[in-house]
């Protein structure tokens, strides 16, 4: 054993006077150029939330925040999507490979041990290296062998790897996490388009059956000698109009459960579903001004943020390529010419020593690769401001969007109050013969435009405040291992 402690010292020193060889390693001109943006840069202020956390507008989303529109149905639909959608379970799949790259990665790292059991019966030939009696005779060999190897990692090429495939798998798992989210807000935005169709259906019934009265009194203002046909066939066109729109919103409504069906991953919705009406749904309390931990709360930029990482593991371990690969190996077994002696103590043999291999000609492919993985690394940095950039966007549309919306659908409400009194004044007067059917017509024309405008400012305002959830990051919290970027870069980090 003295011999392989010996053995190892010599390794070591052999390591150092290769590193002092390799020393003439040119990695020069070869650097990451970009630059990781922070919080600072974007105008995000430092603190958390505001001094009166209980503001709605301090409110960040709840995880379960579509909950807080107050339809059970909707959470079912949800909870159900997050369970059988095929792309979020592909998605874990992901997560479940990614993973398997770190045992992979770590096991490189470790010393290697692998036995050999060979028994062999061989012919030797007369006419070559082996005199008689061994030439032209046959023999048993036996070999029963423990070959070990370890590869040290002095230089980082192991550590590189590691840190690249932890980053990979974290990201994965982010990224398995901001589809779980985006899915839900799919969800949710496919329950409101079904219920914006719906109310337009009933709209579209409510004009009918106006049509159907219009028409009752146009035929007794006729019999009275009051009207003409011309008012007849006017009334029909309209009553014919309304009778195909609700056909074709019937149509829009099958393709928004198929759409529904498609996002819990199943082909068609349960018969149990009830169509869903949009006076039904409440408001959400969602935030208005963005801080710098919004930033580790959007699990994509979180996972475009270990990308960066994975990245940088793969530049360190592709400059451990310039440098000696240190191998510890030895060997322990039996060896025998014929079984008789396989077992026995003069059969014994071992080697142990140092391996050392050094890059001196490569034809230039170290740096090749070298400057192919730190262009990587510029291409996930930029991916990362990219992403919190359009975050950032995200976030801000869908705010003014939600300000907008309110405003709009005051103002709307006014619109809709206003031609319900014209129309109601337009049809008094023409059942008084002060009027013309003609200003019945551009009345209640107006008052079908409002009320279709109602129905699509209030499906509009419920997506932006699921969008606005959303680009806040749908109340996602990283957990410890997504969280735990390495110290040494926490200070780039936002």
């Amino acid at each position: 054993m003295s011999r392989f402690w010996t053995g190892i010292r010599t390794a070591g020193l052999a390591g150092l006077a290769a590193a002092l060889l390799a020393a003439c390693a040119d990695m020069k001109g070869i650097q990451a150029s970009a630059q990781l943006r922070e919080a600072a840069s974007l105008g995000l202020a430092e603190q958390s939330a505001p001094a009166d956390s209980s503001a709605p507008q301090a409110l960040a989303p709840a995880a379960d925040w579509w909950k807080a529109f107050g339809d059970a149905q909707l959470d079912r639909l949800v909870a159900q999507a997050q369970e059988g959608n095929p792309s979020l379970r592909a998605a874990a799949a992901r997560v479940v490979k990614a993973q398997s790259a770190i045992g992979i990665a770590r096991a490189d790292d470790s010393p290697q041990v692998n036995g050999e059991l060979d028994a062999q019966r061989l012919q030797f030939q007369k006419n070559y290296i082996y005199p008689p009696p061994y030439g032209g005779s046959q023999f048993n060999f036996g070999t029963l062998q423990l070959n070990g190897s370890w590869e040290l990692d002095f230089f980082g090429k192991h550590s590189g790897a590691i840190a690249a495939a932890v980053g990979q798998a974290r990201a994965a798992e982010a990224e398995h996490d901001a589809a779980r989210i985006l899915l839900a807000a799919n969800v949710v935005r496919a329950y409101v388009q079904w219920a914006r169709i719906e109310d337009q259906r009933t709209v579209a019934e409510r004009a009918l059956a106006q049509r159907q009265q219009m028409l009752q009194l146009v035929h007794a203002r006729l019999q009275a000698g009051l009207d003409t046909q011309l008012e007849v066939r006017e009334n029909e066109t309209g009553r014919a109009d309304s009778r195909t729109q609700i056909t074709a919103l019937a149509q829009q409504a099958d393709a928004a459960r198929n759409a529904l069906a498609a996002l819990l991953g199943q082909p068609r919705l349960p018969a149990d579903v009830a169509a869903p009406h949009l006076d039904a749904f409440k408001s959400l309390a969602l935030p208005t001004e963005l801080y710098a931990d919004w930033l580790g709360r959007r699990a994509d930029i979180v996972a475009a943020r270990w990308r960066v990482e994975a990245a940088r593991g793969s530049v360190q371990a592709a400059k451990a390529e310039f440098y000696p690969n240190i191998n510890l190996v030895g060997a322990i077994g039996l060896q025998s010419l014929g079984f008789n002696d396989w077992i026995k103590s003069g059969s014994l043999e071992w080697n142990a020593g140092p391996a050392i291999r050094l890059p001196i000609f490569e034809g230039g492919r170290l740096r090749a690769n070298l400057r192919g993985q730190t262009a990587d690394l510029d291409a996930a940095i930029e991916d990362y401001n990219a992403t919190v950039i359009n975050a950032m966007r995200e976030a801000a549309d869908q705010a003014q969007a939600v300000q907008s919306l309110v405003m709009q659908r005051a103002q709307q409400g006014q619109a809709l109050a206003a031609a319900e009194g014209a129309y109601a004044i337009a049809r008094d007067r023409y059942r008084a013969g002060l009027s013309t059917y003609l200003n019945v017509l551009m009345t209640e024309t107006a008052v079908l435009s409002q009320r279709r405008q109602q129905v699509d400012l209030l499906a509009q305002s419920l997506n932006a405040q699921a969008g606005l959830a959303q680009a806040m990051g749908g109340g996602w919290q990283p957990t410890a291992e997504e969280a735990a970027l390495p110290e040494a870069e926490a200070a780039a980090a936002p």
